[in-house]
């Protein structure tokens, strides 16, 4: 039989992760075709579990994904997925909603849910709490185009508080993030300024997902191909700490980064243009 090289080479490439080039990324799986989307991922405790998200223009649903992608678990929120954009666990297991994605900077007011940990263990329809927050230094919706930094896609929570992480929209300074927290308590807040940081102008370098180390002492932001990581900050300054940038070597549409442990985080990439829809892991140092 004559050998065809084209089959072998294509069969490689289906069914082989050698072939596939992650960079400093190690493939742990592909997720559900029901999570073309996912825009939010958070640890399980006590679990090798994910809680999952998808984002604007899906139903309001969590899903909880093994560490293959492989779904175990759906649960219905009742609540909109206006635009679903991270997600983040306080130390009792509560699960935190952000639903404050902003691309044209006109939202008043953005919202985050929190499911309880009984609720997610116990319940297959989620009746969540709502936390509602706005930005008094956004005075028009839309502001100009040089002043649309209102955007969100990145929080977590620590000691009481959800500290937000803006993506810029201007396209002059799209690398530039700001820091702001509100209570994780239920009600409507004004969101406090803590401190900016700016990672470049490229598109890439918008910031897309944020999470903090068990141990309260590393924080991460992701973009679609780096993660940057603060340590030795005072206080709530996260970014005013020590800056370690991570150059992952592998560019999607990353949108989801949390941790299992103090050293390991677990990134997720959306579907897009035939690539992505995977689960990763990446080591710190």
């Amino acid at each position: 039989m004559k050998f065809d090289y084209l089959k072998y080479c294509l069969f490689l490439l289906l069914f082989s992760n050698c072939t596939v080039n992650y960079g400093q990324l190690n493939y742990t799986g592909k997720i559900s075709s029901d999570l073309k989307e996912v825009s939010g991922m958070e640890s399980i405790p006590n679990s090798d579990s994910f809680w999952m998200i998808n984002d604007s223009g899906n139903d309001p649903k969590v899903f909880e994904v093994n560490s293959k992608g492989k779904i175990y678990k759906t649960l219905h929120i009742k609540g909109k997925n206006r635009d679903w954009e991270d997600l983040t666990k306080d130390s009792e297991g509560n699960l935190y909603i952000g639903d404050f994605g902003n691309n044209a900077n006109d939202r008043k007011h953005q919202r985050i849910y929190m499911l309880s940990a009984n609720d997610l263990a116990t319940k297959k329809s989620i009746d969540p709490v709502k936390i509602e927050f706005s930005f008094p230094d956004q005075k028009k919706f839309p502001p100009k185009k040089k002043n649309r930094h209102f955007d969100v896609e990145s929080f977590f929570y620590h000691s009481g508080y959800l500290y937000l992480f803006t993506k810029s929209r201007t396209k002059s300074a799209y690398g530039r993030t700001n820091l702001y927290k509100i209570p994780a308590t239920k009600g409507k807040h004004k969101a406090q300024f803590i401190s900016t940081f700016n990672t470049c102008d490229k598109l890439e370098c918008w910031i897309t997902s944020a999470a903090i180390s068990p141990n309260g002492k590393k924080v991460v932001l992701l973009s679609h191909n780096s993660v940057w990581q603060f340590t030795d900050f005072k206080g709530d300054n996260f970014l005013g700490g020590t800056e370690k940038k991570y150059d992952l070597g592998h560019t999607t549409q990353k949108e989801s980064i949390c941790f299992k442990g103090n050293d390991t985080v677990y990134i997720s990439d959306e579907e897009s243009h035939g690539s992505g829809r995977n689960l990763y892991s990446f080591q710190l140092d």
